[in-house]
């Protein structure tokens, strides 16, 4: 009987040789840390938005619609509504003053921009760069009146905040993905994926990754058992994904100096904050004097 030949894999094509600009630590986060992060992230109230209103209709033929998942917002808060913040021309009535990062978050962030100060060159980023905006993104599944649906995903966007971007991740690993611009009726081709891990560390920048890529999180795990406050009605977290950028000054404005079109739009959302925030509620007296 003639011996068989064993079986070859294909062998893996040749990892391509990518730009410098991509940072990852997989423990970034004490134990400590963390633990701080639950505490605090138990007294937030995060809200549901749709991603279009009165004054800032959907595309002709576009319903409005929901965001896949509950948001909160530090030190300005992008209302989806406002269509987030898009230079060159998407600057004014898109980032609204919000609350300040809390002591723990503050001190890790501190220590980011350390970081990235020293991985990044000067022409990488702007020269009054700080990671000022920060967006708290829950994943995980929402009841739809019938069943637990997954949404715990986020499809291909780029970042339009100038310079690096930070992302520390709690709960289940997530797989992140950069991928290449596409032409229409093709797909983008996959350079560079990573698991982010539990209390890790995601830094990114440069003009590969920030202008030449798109990101995505193709999935998160379930495997760990993961679940995180507060409760949401209708929803389960199992990871919290927090996404530091950068804002220039002069175009965060308080909810007061908006334009009317764009106060009438997110009010209701300003409404619902003011009944737990008391930044919020003191942001409403404003207006009304």
């Amino acid at each position: 009987m003639p011996q068989q030949r064993p079986l070859l894999r294909p062998s893996a094509p040749h990892p391509r040789r990518l730009p410098p600009g991509h940072y990852y630590h997989p423990a970034y986060i004490s134990a400590d840390e963390r633990a701080a992060i639950l505490e605090w992230l138990a007294t937030l109230h995060p809200i549901w938005e749709q991603r279009y209103a009165a004054n800032h209709p959907p595309p002709p033929g576009q319903p409005s619609r929901p965001l896949l998942r509950p948001v909160y917002w530090l030190g300005n808060w992008q209302f989806a509504c406002l269509d987030y913040y898009r230079p060159p021309h998407g600057l004014l009535d898109r980032c609204v003053r919000a609350e300040p990062f809390p002591p723990v978050l503050r001190r890790i962030v501190t220590r980011v921009e350390a970081l990235a100060r020293a991985r990044y060159h000067e022409a990488e980023r702007p020269a009054a760069w700080q990671l000022n905006t920060c967006l708290i993104n829950y994943y995980g599944e929402r009841w739809d009146g019938q069943r637990w649906v997954d949404s715990a995903r986020v499809g291909e966007h780029r970042d339009f905040e100038p310079g690096p971007v930070a992302s520390l991740s709690l709960g289940e690993r997530a797989l992140i993905q950069f991928v290449t611009s596409r032409r229409p009726g093709q797909q983008g081709e996959v350079v560079l994926e990573r698991w982010l891990a539990d209390s890790s560390l995601e830094l990114f920048g440069g003009a590969f990754y920030k202008e030449r890529t798109f990101h995505r999180v193709q999935r998160v795990d379930s495997r760990g058992g993961h679940s995180f406050p507060p409760e949401i009605e209708n929803f389960r977290a199992r990871r919290i994904n927090f996404t530091f950028r950068y804002v220039p000054e002069e175009h965060v404005q308080p909810y007061h100096r908006l334009s009317i079109g764009a106060r009438d739009d997110i009010r209701p959302y300003m409404a619902e904050l003011a009944r737990h925030a008391p930044f919020f509620a003191a942001e409403l007296a404003r207006e009304a004097r």
